[in-house]
């Protein structure tokens, strides 16, 4: 069944790529229309003072989750349960941003589904739930 629903993910993120092509832009303005004051804290903790590559970086974690969940689980959840107390003791990132970072990543790669294809629309639903859900409960450590 998984591997089943990881062939799913992977032809759903390839053609999100050949529809939406570089999804970091969609995705950020996606996450600040629902975190605005999350934008000042990727200009705080940005190197260089290059807030698109953290950008980029953060987006490029959430595609992992995305795209390894079916397929490794339990190294998705080790990750969120180092990284979002981590995000949220070190640098004051609550894990509702952390959340809102997938959801907005989900949201923008779901726009590429064919509205009639409910399967995968079902599929990106049930990923929100469980990556968002997982982040939520690892706040806590």
């Amino acid at each position: 069944m998984s591997r089943e629903r990881q062939a799913a993910v992977d032809a759903a993120l390839e053609r999100a790529a050949e529809r939406l092509g570089d999804v970091v832009p969609l995705v950020m303005a996606e996450f600040y229309a629902h975190h605005p004051a999350a934008r000042a804290a990727f200009d705080l903790h940005s190197p260089h003072g290059n807030p698109h590559r953290l950008e980029a970086e953060m987006v490029d974690n959430a595609l992992y989750f995305v795209m390894t969940w079916f397929e490794r689980r339990a190294e998705v959840e080790i990750i969120a349960y180092t990284s979002v107390p981590h995000h949220a003791e070190t640098l004051h990132v609550p894990a509702a941003w952390y959340a809102g970072l997938l959801d907005a990543t989900i949201t923008v790669l779901r726009r590429a589904t064919p509205p009639d294809d409910t399967a995968e629309l079902a599929l990106w639903d049930e990923l929100r739930e469980k990556l968002c859900g997982l982040v939520l409960s690892a706040q806590d450590g």
